[in-house]
């Protein structure tokens, strides 16, 4: 069990477990609330904070189902050794990940660990949260294989394209040009946040691919430390975690970093209206990523977000219009080309040509493609004459069965 309040019965509650008997009428009125206000009470001391320690200590501290969403980079175990390796150009040497965080004694141990974090953040993840890790080929595969023997069910695979990727000195190997993040739920039946429309819009209104082409980490954006020198060796840029969260958790979401590092997360959070929890053992990491977050102001997000997605739109289908009276059988569509279609009782559509099929179905093929909406593509011809597009008849209905729902 995760966090408890002395002497409270309440806090002893799995959260996800008291939302769900809720919602099946086994909990009602302040028996709930209290539940929940006491879990809200005991994450104060937890949100907004970057907290110094071991990963698994400190999250076995937080109560059970209290965070939205985990980002976890994870020590990769590189294994480099002593060897120092210079660039060709100029014999510098080139930074390397030698610290002793990245270092276990064996890939067995290496494992052990990763399933006990792992663990922990399952176990703090609301049952619809999202799980988030980092890898690259050294360490990947182990922390997907454990994620599934632990019940996450994957979701995603991406593939962090480095644009401007630090090249293969010896001239061994390709150059590492990638790395790869695991996107998950606690549960094969749970659902998840996902911001479709808001990944589209910034991918230039085409959907947003797994395979995502950002910079690495360098100039201003390092956090260097008193000597000017780069702090961290592995920190992530801020548009890899700007996605992150924008694809995956709503504002006033809570996301946990158990190895926050530099605070690339936590920034990041608080730049896009979220709360966070970072965990960080190393001290000289702790004070650079307090400094940093603290200078961060959220930004305006009206113009990124998607406020009111269309998959959250209350539902109507074309025959519903029929049976409202806004349409009726034997009616003519209309397209935007002068093509002309009838109504049916099914509440399809009859082509002379094409046969019958649905609105959206028939659209695509007039114009000879896979799919298309037939919703922004029809419009109905009254007996007048005139048209009205379809689409604000669905709206119309819409409206009134949203004021129906929120009056019941």
């Amino acid at each position: 069990m995760g966090a408890r309040v002395k002497n409270c019965f309440f806090i002893k509650i799995k959260c996800f477990i008291c939302v769900q008997c809720c919602d099946r009428g086994f909990l009602m009125g302040g028996f709930y609330d209290k539940i929940c206000s006491e879990i809200q009470r005991e994450m104060e001391k937890y949100l907004n904070q970057i907290l110094t320690g071991d990963c698994i200590d400190v999250m076995r501290n937080i109560p059970d189902a209290s965070v939205d969403a985990v980002f976890a980079d994870s020590p990769y175990n590189l294994q480099l050794g002593a060897k120092t390796l210079y660039r060709p150009e100029d014999q510098t040497a080139a930074r390397a990940v030698r610290d002793a965080w990245d270092a276990f004694d064996s890939p067995a141990a290496y494992d052990e660990f990763t399933r006990q974090w792992l663990t922990e953040c399952k176990r703090v993840l609301k049952p619809d949260g999202a799980m988030w890790v980092i890898g690259s080929y050294h360490n990947i595969f182990r922390v997907g294989a454990i994620l599934q023997d632990l019940g996450f069910w994957i979701l995603n695979d991406i593939v962090w394209v480095k644009t401007n990727p630090m090249p293969n000195f010896r001239g061994t190997r390709f150059t590492n040009a990638h790395e790869t993040l695991i996107w998950a739920t606690p549960r094969k039946t749970g659902k998840y946040t996902f911001n479709y429309e808001t990944m589209k819009r910034l991918n230039g209104g085409k959907q947003m691919r797994s395979d995502w082409n950002i910079n690495i980490c360098l100039g201003e954006e390092r956090v260097k430390d008193k000597n000017g020198k780069s702090l961290h060796n592995t920190q992530k840029p801020m548009d890899l975690l700007r996605r992150v969260i924008l694809a995956s958790t709503k504002a006033g979401d809570v996301i946990l970093d158990p190895f926050l590092g530099s605070g690339t997360t936590a920034a990041a959070a608080k730049e896009l209206g979220r709360n966070f929890i970072g965990i960080e053992r190393e001290e000289s990491y702790v004070a650079a990523a307090r400094a940093r977050v603290d200078a961060v102001q959220p930004i305006d997000l009206s113009e990124i977000e998607v406020a009111n997605p269309k998959r959250d739109e209350v539902r109507v289908a074309f025959k519903e219009l029929i049976e409202a009276g806004l349409l009726y059988v034997g009616q003519t569509l209309v397209s935007p080309r002068g093509e002309r279609v009838m109504i049916t009782r099914d509440g399809q559509l009859a082509h002379s040509l094409h046969g019958k099929a649905s609105i959206h179905v028939m659209a695509a093929r007039l114009q000879h493609c896979v799919s298309f909406n037939g919703w922004d593509y029809w419009s109905a011809e009254k007996r007048d004459g005139t048209l009205v597009p379809i689409d604000e008849l669905r709206s119309y209905v819409r409206n009134v069965k949203r004021s129906i729902k929120q009056a019941a």
